[in-house]
């Protein structure tokens, strides 16, 4: 006989610790299954520093339990607000505390299956063993998305590799590396592997690298003209932060062109003194095509309206970002997935992250085409979070029964 829950969380990232943390805290009946922190721990590269202010990079403990502010204390590690950037490791190392403290009921396993059976789900772990929920959320990480364009075909393979799957650099040193993407993982990566000794470009369809400002002391007109939030400065990213709700009943159309759009993926500004001094840089280079010449890679880029260029090098490096498709997630199985009503390939969700499917929620990345750009960063855990556990606390006897009425129109 396997084992029951009442609620099981699909994901141990910021997302589903600070989630769990708020249902224990309840006393809810919750199990977690996933690796610590898996996708900041493996697939940053040694080396980076978080984008995102001091502030604005805690795990989410309904009575701030464990801010990364009160772990630094603890540990004597630098910290301050803003304007110091905090490195990969110490965020990492925050998370493991956290999770020791606040999720002990985490099962390190990889959820390899889950499907709806009657008026449950049944999830089959790693080795075989079954897992019987009522209710299950999902927080799956931007990792499961990886996107590489099918002009790098011809070059897949030990010598190109997405962004994500380049950790140690070391092996880098004295490398020609060509780095295609000019947003945050391609610059700063492309910076970290020059400090390792790699000879790096760095193509890029944007006419200019757009590194975001480094920190400065802010006038009053400053903060009236653009307020600070944990998504960054500006009344936007301000009304992303505090009317996620608001943005959940604005038209289809409208929700989606905002998450495209607003906060792309500027590179920190911690990044830009190494790359401007040491790193080549191909502006409005569109791909076109790739191959092997000899023991190289060679990829050919549209320089703007012009001519063809053609670089050569032994390693190439996908910084070409995430495509968010629910459909990638290959574990869940075929009654779910002919249920799920879909909007731009993520769930469409009723105002508590429920899925089509009663009792089936997502939360994080999956959500933002319902919630906004707030969900694509780990601050919007903290009101995901909040909001979540506290509807799955008020129905926790109930039967998951769904109104179909709550799902925004397609």
């Amino acid at each position: 006989m396997g084992v029951t829950t009442d609620i099981a969380i699909i994901g141990a990232g910021p997302y589903g610790l600070s989630l769990a943390a708020h249902l224990n805290a309840a006393g809810l009946d919750a199990r977690v299954f996933g690796k610590t922190m898996h996708f900041w721990r493996t697939k940053m590269p040694d080396g980076m520093v978080l984008k995102s202010e001091g502030f604005a990079s805690d795990l989410w403990h309904p009575d701030n339990a464990l801010t990364l502010e009160k772990f630094c204390a603890e540990r004597r590690l630098p910290y301050q607000r803003t304007g110091l950037p905090v490195p990969l490791q110490t965020f990492c190392d925050y998370g493991q505390e956290f999770q020791q403290r606040f999720v002990p009921n985490l099962d390190q396993r990889w959820v390899t299956s889950l499907d709806r059976k009657d008026d449950h789900f049944e999830l089959r772990i790693q080795d075989s063993d079954v897992v019987t929920a009522r209710r299950v959320v999902l927080a799956p990480g931007i990792g499961s998305f990886q996107y590489v364009p099918c002009e790098l075909d011809a070059v897949a393979g030990p010598q190109c590799e997405h962004s994500t799957d380049v950790k140690v650099l070391d092996p880098f040193a004295g490398k020609k590396v060509l780095v295609i993407g000019g947003g945050a993982s391609g610059v700063e990566l492309a910076g970290l592997l020059s400090q390792k000794g790699a000879s790096v470009t760095v193509a890029t369809r944007a006419p200019r690298i757009a590194f975001c400002g480094p920190p400065r002391d802010r006038s009053l007109w400053d903060k009236l003209e653009a307020p600070e939030s944990g998504l960054g400065t500006g009344w936007r990213s301000l009304a992303c932060v505090e009317a996620p709700m608001v943005f959940y009943h604005m038209p289809q159309s409208f929700r989606h062109m905002v998450v495209r759009k607003h906060l792309g993926p500027a590179p920190g500004w911690t990044s830009r003194a190494e790359v401007e001094r040491n790193v080549t840089v191909l502006l409005d280079a569109t791909l076109e095509s790739s191959g092997i010449r000899g023991t190289r890679a060679a990829v050919t880029f549209r320089v703007g309206n012009r001519t063809q260029q053609t670089i050569e090098a032994d390693h190439v490096v996908a910084a070409t970002g995430f495509r968010v498709d629910v459909r990638r997630l290959q574990f869940l199985g075929p009654r779910i997935m002919n249920s799920l009503v879909l909007e731009d390939k993520t769930p469409a969700l009723s105002p508590h992250f429920e899925t089509s499917v009663p009792g089936l929620f997502t939360i994080g990345v999956t959500a933002a085409n319902s919630f906004g750009p707030l969900l694509r960063f780990a601050y919007g855990a903290g009101f995901a979070s909040r909001r979540l556990s506290g509807f799955l606390a008020r129905n926790a006897a109930r039967q998951p029964v769904r109104a179909e009425a709550e799902l925004m129109p397609a």
